[in-house]
């Protein structure tokens, strides 16, 4: 295995080496670099073999090639589009030399595994082998132009596997068995930011650097490196499952804790110093001051509490102790994905929109970009998981009703309305109601078969009515779907304070929605928050129209980094990170 790596480590600096040779490198106006010019005027150029027309390209030469290998396949239309815009004129290529952006292609993809990528998926070894033939040519004018037309369509075969994976992700998020995943993706044209790269095309969006699109993906990159660093160093030491410690305890067990925390960069904690780590002996220090829970480890575990969305409680056992104890592999894997869920994400979101983080329980909106609003929400149970799309809000719905699910009507409700139809709908302030909306008209109760109903039969809506026991709560906010989600207030406030906020049946409600209300109706001046107040307190549904549509995003992230690298983390509540691992790292 060593010795693998090691010929890969020589391959690659091989074909880096021979892209700096000045003969075979031309700057992107044709005119060549400084390295070049002055190398040529010295007769020492690689190549003399530089003079005749260059060669062109035809579809049936990109199709065959990209065919000839398994990993370019999947990318043979970008080929197509690409050389069909430029008349198949070659596109690394200047003058018989390679433009710079060759060799800092090849230097990204070498670093794929930065990003979590499999730098093997991208073929850098064919385009080593071509280089080395195209330097040994001579004059054989035919074969020059027949290398320079594999090794350009090569390069370019190269790219697309890796800006496919690099922007649009290794995985298909709606063939991801289990997740779920319909936001919109982006729409990037591979072809377009490949000719952006090669400096024949402007654009808003980094690809001429190889950069990513969202400065959250940066983060995530720098927590991968400092956790690969952590691992490199030895990674950090379990502690015993039966650990249960209180601040000020002297225990040999702190030594492990101290270890874990402040050992190194832990998931995001500062490094070690000489005042903070301890000697370590057979993983346990033997310095009585080490082991006493002290207030700077004290501090330390809040930190790291707060980091997974826990009670910042300084105590270690249970939930605290078992996040502790996940391996840092684990870790590396949950940025990886989380990266990965970035790729296919907008190239960039809209001003103005709002984000549920699902695993976080958190709703944020923005305005201009920046962060403008957020508060906490309830999701959905495992059994009935939140979904994971994007829409747009188009309504604020004020003391709303309720409209029972059918399953809840046979499940448990229909002995009760069997029995008595009008007096259970009274005690749980319902009614029955035929239509919709301001159309609606109510049915009396008693005129129905409830023994007989049916999920195909039942024409009418059973629904409850505004007030303190609406499910619903005071507000309701609407981005039409066909999953039948939105935002809404609840009258079970007391369970924002729990750690774990997956209750729901689906919907997500939120923890201050006059509040966010009021915001969204910021620009409409006949909705301050009194009036918005006045009118809940009426108990009449009242619908208001946003004079602008607001993006929605529902999303699944348990993981994120500051832009430091300081890691956070949160649990796999819908098991959407199992699944896609299998497909990711399968």
């Amino acid at each position: 295995m060593r010795l693998k790596l090691r010929l890969n480590f020589l391959s690659l600096a091989l074909y880096l080496g021979l892209l700096s040779l000045p003969g075979l490198l031309v700057s992107c106006n044709g005119q060549g670099d400084q390295a070049s010019q002055a190398s040529s005027k010295a007769g020492t150029s690689v190549t003399s073999n530089t003079s005749g027309p260059e060669p062109h390209l035809d579809s049936v030469f990109v199709i065959r090639t990209m065919q000839a290998d398994a990993r370019f396949k999947a990318q043979e239309r970008w080929a197509r589009k690409f050389y069909r815009e430029r008349q198949f004129r070659l596109g690394w290529f200047r003058q018989h030399k390679l433009v710079p952006q060759a060799s800092t292609f090849l230097t990204v993809v070498g670093k794929a595994k930065e990003d979590g990528l499999d730098p093997k998926r991208y073929d850098t070894r064919q385009i080593t082998n071509l280089l080395a033939q195209l330097k040994s040519l001579g004059q054989d004018t035919a074969r020059r132009n027949q290398l320079e037309r594999r090794l350009d369509v090569t390069l370019s075969g190269s790219y697309f596997a890796w800006a496919s994976d690099y922007y649009r992700g290794v995985a298909n998020p709606r063939d991801t068995k289990n997740d779920a995943w319909k936001v919109k993706r982006n729409k990037i044209k591979l072809d377009h930011a490949l000719m952006t790269i090669l400096r024949e095309r402007e654009s808003t969006y980094p690809y001429y650097d190889f950069a990513p699109l969202h400065p959250e993906y940066t983060n995530l990159k720098k927590a991968l490196a400092l956790l690969r660093a952590r691992q490199a160093a030895g990674g950090w030491p379990t502690l015993p499952g039966t650990t249960h410690l209180k601040p000020g305890q002297t225990l040999p067990v702190v030594g492990l804790l101290r270890q874990r925390l402040l050992g190194g960069e832990a998931t995001g904690q500062a490094p070690a110093t000489v005042a903070t780590a301890a000697r370590p002996v057979n993983n346990v220090t033997t310095s009585p001051a080490a082991n006493t829970y002290d207030p700077i480890l004290v501090e330390a575990v809040k930190s790291f509490q707060r980091d997974l969305g826990l009670p910042p409680t300084g105590l270690v056992s249970g939930e605290t102790l078992r996040q502790l104890n996940v391996p840092i592999q684990a870790r590396i894997n949950q940025v990886i994905l989380n990266m990965e869920r970035w790729r296919w994400l907008p190239k960039k979101f809209e001003p103005d929109y709002l984000i549920v983080n699902i695993p976080e329980y958190r709703l944020r909106v923005y305005e201009q970009g920046k962060e403008a609003l957020t508060m906490r929400v309830i999701v959905g149970k495992t059994l009935t998981a939140t979904p994971v799309f994007s829409d747009k809000m188009e309504y604020v719905v004020l003391s709303p009703y309720w409209n029972v699910p059918y399953s809840i009507i046979d499940k448990e409700m229909r002995p009760k309305l069997e029995a008595d139809p009008q007096g259970t709908l009274d005690r749980l302030d319902m009614e029955v109601v035929k239509g919709y909306g301001r159309k609606a008209t109510v049915v009396d109760p008693t005129t129905i078969d409830w023994a007989g109903v049916t999920q195909d039969n039942f024409k009418y809506t059973v629904r409850r009515r505004p007030g303190p026991k609406n499910d619903l709560g005071e507000v309701k906010f609407i981005f039409p779907n066909s999953n039948d989600i939105y935002l809404h207030d609840t009258p079970h406030g007391e369970l924002f304070s729990q750690t774990k906020r997956n209750f729901s049946h689906g919907c997500v409600r939120v923890e201050e929605p006059v509040k966010l209300a009021t915001y969204l109706l910021r620009n409409n001046p006949s909705w301050s928050q009194p009036v918005i107040e006045d009118s809940i307190a009426q108990r009449h549904e009242k619908y208001i129209a946003l004079k602008e549509k607001l993006p929605v995003y529902l999303v699944y992230l348990t993981a994120w980094a500051d832009p430091d690298g300081h890691a956070h983390f949160r649990d796999d509540i819908y098991g959407h990170d199992k699944s896609l691992a299998k497909e990711y790292f399968d």
